[in-house]
């Protein structure tokens, strides 16, 4: 039963899309793949509804996310909800986000490749909050240093920046983009954001000078009154009260419960000082939102000649200090060209002043480093927009929709066929709608609607709305996605105004009021000697000397479109398709004729219809084998062959049939959701047997349990109690506890026993057992002896006793004997065997002691020569080959001792790097050696004509070599090379001799003691 125990916990713990399709009926499903009806409108508003009532806001179109606005604060981006999808394979967890951020990090670090999140819906869905989370989550979840946190701060905090010159509130969003927005997040090798890029495309200028009832202008405009301080607002002329400018009070709310202008102002200035805005750059900048309003307070008046005139002054006089030059230009206008002029102005100001801030943003944001880097692409751009009147910013958007649902299409579908390719499964194709045709009716070169607005605007003579969609009638009348009035049937053309045409887009019908077309599309080419630095990087000189026709607005944005979708097309994509679920922006409030309208427009049950067209479900053959293996009995509970035979073996016995499945090459692909769902059911029946059996197992390990705690609790009572009588004799109270400290004494002490006889160490005993400690120690103690006495060996004995007689001569008389004790003598003794038989023969049978090979060095020229030493019972001889060159006689020696050098130091000290010895030999026969250090120890006669020994530099242990004059000493000696040549020099000489006085230092080696010989 463990395994059974094991398998419920893990699937318990299942959080995948599987485990999900258990409560399907409350909360749908997290993939609207499996829908039943998967052609169907209302299924799919039914499931996003049954999700969106648990606060359920995120589901898939296979790998596109749906997100529906909650209009609250929901507690699922938290840094454990971070960590939690972070590295996880997209399905095993809920739809989030996070989840689409990850597997684009993590495709672009395992393959090195570039991706793109594609975040569109209408104004209000989200999308803005939805890039923020994004970039939110890289800044978290990223390896960072603190070099790369500048970076990471710093796109952060662009977007403050952007969305206080960008966003304004609007009548669907508080804080509503009014531009398109694509940014590049740039990584390096190790995967940590190093860089970023930012492109905009089509801000809403018109805003700057007109607000519908119930929206704002650009946000900067109420940050600067609100939050900028006195001087400031000193400097440049305006008041705190918004209501003072004519730009701001349109609207008629400039004051949003909502919105704190205040607190984003600090945010704002905060962001300047990150993002590397000089002092000078900043007060260039404010000084162009101040001349913005103070053109709004400019007001005209007509003189006797129609001519408009200016009456009060006082805002050019703001507007030449803080921005503009002082150069006085007259044009005579009339008031109403005036008025537009003077708005034509402001929107050139600020749109191109975006533009310029944008790019100042990339520039604190590029990556100097010239290496290679991958980016993940962010798009964040207004979805299709259909309003009561729709003018030209809404041909512009929905042109752009047009363009991003062509892509999505297209690369959807070239995802699907790869993957069939790669699985070895047949590629069906899939019939859709293809909205070319509906592009081309708005890009194609010299006939679309673009070019055609281009002919107008530019043309000789004057451009007027009428000749505008005349000449559409003319050019594109026939196609089959364009009508106006003139060219509508009976039925549809009440609904068309005579200035109005209309366009059949993917997402439905769209009529658009052509004026004012022409007169958007008028580029402005003034304000190029400013005194504001801004306003002269924005409005070139060069411009006025060009003779060339600017482009238009609208081939403005359709060129920067196409150049978008090329970076898109480069890019492994993701979506993400927003939805706002109400107009009111009220949490939990589920409109379905909204709603109905945003599905449709952002094409979602067209995509849903292309990934249905082939299988609904696709899943690695051990992924599903682990899940679902328990349904059949061989596969449970354990496969041991490769995993795609398991899942064949597993889908015979559930009883598949050929047409709902196909084996891949590493998937297995499932046609019908209602197959996936009874095998989910079948599952959950098994697991809920399994649960039972869990259950009852759970319940006798419980009670098994149980009573190893009674029995504890026992076994602890009685061991406190013997604990209190513990001092007593024995008795029944205390004689678990003795027995239990007895046992752990013994059971501690057969680990700390001493290791040899010098080991003094023994385990501390309780009171209790101190007698029997002592009896074990001394037990022990024995023990270690007897067994040290038994591995001495015949040879180490000698040794020992060979110590033993050095002890007695040397003993405290060196201090450096005790370094000498541990080291072993030096073996150089011959054997009878490596003497010649006729030096034995002239010997005359004594008792040979000792042999040992020395060298002689003649006393002139100290040439060397090599000799054998043999000490008998009563003499010792010097030996050449076959003959005995001298014999000295124990007698003739006077006794030994050491020499004053070593009595003090233990031996030669290592600071006297040079000694002599002075010696008497014979009839005042003197001579001189000369004892020094050096690189290696050799013997050789100086340039002086005396015997000089070098030893080596390296303190360690003496030489010892004991000469003894007793009636028949006992001789243990240990002679280096340098020792046997030193005591053969003096001893060379027949007897008689007398030997006056005779010293010898000997260095100090390695198992070597000091030499003194009188």
């Amino acid at each position: 039963c463990n395994w059974l125990t094991s398998a419920f916990v893990e699937d318990n713990a299942d959080a995948n899309m599987e485990g999900a399709l258990i409560a399907r009926d409350r909360v749908g499903v997290q993939d609207f793949v499996l829908l039943d009806s998967h052609t169907s409108e209302t299924a799919f508003l039914n499931n996003l509804r049954k999700r969106y009532q648990e606060n359920l806001i995120y589901t898939y179109i296979g790998t596109l996310l749906v997100s529906v606005n909650p209009y609250k604060e929901l507690d699922i981006y938290t840094m454990t909800q971070m960590q939690l999808y972070r590295g996880v394979n997209f399905f095993e967890l809920p739809p989030h986000l996070y989840a689409i951020a990850d597997n684009a990090y993590r495709v672009m670090c395992s393959e090195y490749n570039n991706h793109f999140i594609l975040i569109s819906g209408e104004s209000g869905a989200g999308k803005t909050e939805a890039s923020k989370k994004i970039l939110q989550y890289y800044a978290v979840t990223c390896p960072t240093t603190e070099q790369l946190q500048i970076v990471r701060d710093r796109l952060l905090l662009s977007n403050p920046v952007l969305e206080a010159f960008g966003n304004a509130k609007t009548l669907r969003n508080d804080n509503s983009s009014r531009f398109g927005k694509y940014m590049d997040i740039q990584f390096d090798f190790k995967g940590a954001p190093v860089g970023g890029h930012i492109l905009s495309y089509l801000i809403e200028k018109s805003r700057v000078v007109h607000q519908n009832h119930g929206e704002r202008n650009f946000h900067i405009f109420y940050q600067l009154l609100e939050g900028g301080d006195k001087d400031l607002l000193c400097w440049l002329g305006l008041e705190r009260n918004p209501q003072k400018y004519s730009y701001l009070i349109q609207g008629r709310c400039a004051k949003v419960f909502s919105i704190n202008d205040k607190n984003d102002w600090k945010i704002v200035r905060k962001a300047f000082s990150i993002i590397d805005f000089s002092e000078k750059d900043i007060e260039h900048l404010f000084g162009i939102v101040a001349s913005v309003l103070h053109f709004g307070n400019i007001q005209f008046e007509e003189d006797s000649n129609g001519h408009a005139i200016i009456r009060n002054g006082t805002q050019i006089k703001w507007i030449s200090k803080v921005s503009l030059s002082s150069q006085i230009v007259l044009s005579p206008l009339n008031v109403d060209l005036a008025f537009y002029a003077r708005d034509a102005v402001a929107k050139a100001i600020y749109g191109r002043t975006f533009t310029w801030l944008v790019n100042k943003i990339n520039g604190s944001l590029a990556n100097k480093d010239s290496t290679r880097k991958t980016v993940i692409g962010l798009l964040d751009i207004y979805g299709f927009e259909v309003l009561d009147t729709n003018s030209f910013e809404q041909f512009c958007i929905n042109y752009c929709n047009e363009k991003l649902q062509q892509l999505l299409i297209e690369m959807t579908l070239k995802a699907e066929q790869e993957e069939y390719e790669l699985e070895g499964i047949e590629w069906e194709p899939i019939p859709y709608f293809n909205n070319k045709i509906i592009c081309d009716l708005v890009e194609q070169k010299y006939k679309g609607i673009i070019s055609i607005l281009d002919e107008e605007c530019l043309r000789p003579g004057e451009a007027t709305d009428l000749s505008f969609l005349e000449k559409l009638e003319e050019k594109v009348g026939d196609h089959a996605h364009f009508v106006t009035r003139k060219l509508a049937d009976q039925k549809t053309r009440k609904s068309i105004d005579w200035v109005d045409f209309r366009l059949l887009h993917y997402a439905g019908e769209v009529t658009y009021c052509a004026v004012g077309k022409c007169e958007q599309n008028v580029s402005l080419e003034v304000l190029c000697n400013s005194k504001n630095g801004i306003i002269r990087d924005c409005f070139l000189l060069s411009e006025l000397d060009n003779r060339r026709r600017p482009e238009t607005v609208a081939t403005q944005f359709k060129n920067s479109l196409t150049s978008l979708i090329e970076i898109l097309m480069s890019k492994e994509p993701s979506y993400v398709r927003c939805i706002k679920p109400n107009e009111n922006k009220e949490p939990g409030k589920f409109d379905d004729y909204l709603i109905r309208h945003q599905v449709k427009y952002l094409g979602l049950m067209e995509h849903l219809r292309v990934r249905r067209a082939g299988f609904a479900y696709r899943r690695k053959y051990e992924l599903f084998l682990q899940r679902y293996k328990s349904l059949c009995p061989a596969t449970w509970p354990h496969w041991h062959g490769p995993a795609a035979e398991g899942v064949e073996r597993l889908i015979k016995y559930i009883g598949y049939k050929p047409e709902e499945y196909k084996l891949g090459r590493t998937k297995i692909f499932i046609r019908f959701p209602k197959t996936l769902f009874a095998t989910e059911d079948a599952f959950e029946l098994r697991k809920h047997l399994l649960g039972m059996v869990s259950a009852c197992w759970r319940g006798a390990l419980a009670r098994k349990e149980a009573k190893k705690r009674t029995w504890a609790v026992q076994i602890i009572r009685k061991f406190i109690n013997g604990f209190i009588n513990r001092k007593k004799p024995l008795c029944p109270e205390n004689v678990e506890f003795v027995r239990l400290v007895q046992y752990t004494y013994f059971m501690k002490l057969r680990d700390h026993l001493p290791k040899n006889v010098l080991d003094k160490s023994w385990l501390q005993p309780p009171s209790i057992l101190e007698e029997t400690s002592e009896m074990l120690q001394k037990i022990c103690i024995r023990n270690l002896v007897r067994k040290y006495c038994r591995g001495v060996t015949a040879e180490r004995k000698v040794q020992l006793q060979q110590k033993v007689v050095a002890s007695a001569i040397f003993r405290g008389k060196k201090e450096g004997y005790l370094q000498s004790i541990n080291q072993p003598f030096m073996e150089t003794r011959l054997k009878e065997n490596d003497i010649n038989p006729k030096v034995l023969q002239l010997i005359h049978g004594e008792k040979i002691k000792y042999v040992t090979p020395v060298v002689k060095y003649d006393r002139n020229g100290f040439k060397a020569r090599e000799r054998l030493l043999v000490l008998t019972q009563s003499a010792a001889y010097v030996v050449e080959m076959a003959k005995i060159k001298q014999k000295i006689d124990y007698a003739t020696l006077k006794g030994n001792g050491v020499s004053h050098w070593n009595r003090n130091k233990g031996g030669l000290d290592n600071s006297l790097s040079t000694c002599s010895l002075q010696f008497r030999v014979g009839s005042g026969k003197e001579g001189t050696m000369i004892f020094t250090v050096g690189q290696e120890p050799q013997i050789f006669k100086a340039k002086n004509g005396q015997l000089t020994v070098v030893r080596f530099h390296l303190n360690t242990g003496n030489m010892t070599c004991a000469f003894s004059s007793d009636a028949q000493p006992s001789w243990r000696a240990r002679l280096t090379l340098s020792c046997k040549c030193l005591l053969y020099k003096l001893l060379r000489k027949r007897p008689p001799f007398l030997f006056q006085r005779a010293e010898m230092c000997m260095t100090k080696l390695p198992g070597q003691h000091l030499t003194y010989i009188r």
